[in-house]
């Protein structure tokens, strides 16, 4: 068996994120499985970098997976890609040392959320961007995204239940910008994300960029380190994982 990393792409509108789940065939993580158990005809399981909640979708997801040949060519590449579904594709398949793990060794993350401007939404892009009924005030967002900026622990923004694995991250860089008239994106850099966290967080900023919180509310909510006033947690279909560094 031979150790690989994976390049994977996928829209997470109709699955229920990545990791494999006992009730449900709609998963990522089981897709892929499935496709390379029957292509290299053993059961095949494949390491990625983290889950991804449901409705999340990947650029850049990595994972590892040993396989029973020493070699893979476009054909076989173009083989397992025609095997699964059009909104799954493996983009490369790389030979990697023995040792890699996706999981264990990735070092960065970066995630990008796109939200949708008042007053005309994006047609063609509306599956991968949140919509809002009302503007935001980038100034006052960009103000609360400084008080996440660094090592924290984020017990605040994530739905995680266990009080026994760590909720010490670092968030290397949070940037909001407006590239193109009615779209604002933001872009989280940090070492490892918790559950939701994401999703959390930019929830928060969207109440301070509507107005509806101070932007020095979210650090008096970093500090509570309690998910009592993080009740908002912002739609999935608008976070993509862009890229994993190792």
């Amino acid at each position: 068996m031979n150790n690989y990393k994976l390049i994977i792409a996928y829209d997470g509108s109709r699955y229920q994120g990545w990791q494999r789940l006992g009730h449900t065939q709609d998963t990522i993580q089981g897709k892929i499985e499935t496709v390379l158990s029957k292509y290299y005809k053993q059961k095949i399981q494949i390491d990625g970098s983290g889950r991804t909640d449901a409705g999340v979708h990947a650029k850049g997801q990595v994972g590892s997976v040993l396989l029973p040949t020493e070699k893979i060519g476009i054909e076989d590449l173009a083989a397992i890609n025609h095997y699964l579904p059009s909104d799954i594709q493996i983009l490369q398949i790389d030979p990697a040392d023995d040792r890699f793990h996706a999981r264990y060794l990735a070092k960065r993350k970066r995630y990008r959320y796109r939200i949708a401007l008042p007053p005309v939404g994006n047609v063609f892009e509306r599956k991968y961007m949140a919509s809002l009924e009302e503007p935001l005030d980038l100034v006052k967002m960009r103000k609360a995204a400084g008080f996440l900026i660094g090592t924290h622990d984020f017990r605040s923004f994530t739905t995680m239940k266990s009080k026994k694995k760590s909720t010490v991250r670092t968030l290397e860089s949070l940037t909001i910008t407006q590239p193109i008239s009615g779209e604002v994106q933001i872009d989280f850099i940090g070492n490892g994300f918790l559950r939701q966290q994401v999703r959390i967080m930019t929830g928060l900023l969207i109440q301070v960029g509507t107005g509806a919180i101070p932007p020095s509310r979210m650090e008096v909510i970093l500090n509570e380190k309690s998910r009592a006033n993080t009740r908002m947690i912002a739609p999935a279909k608008g976070l993509c994982l862009e890229e994993v560094n190792y």
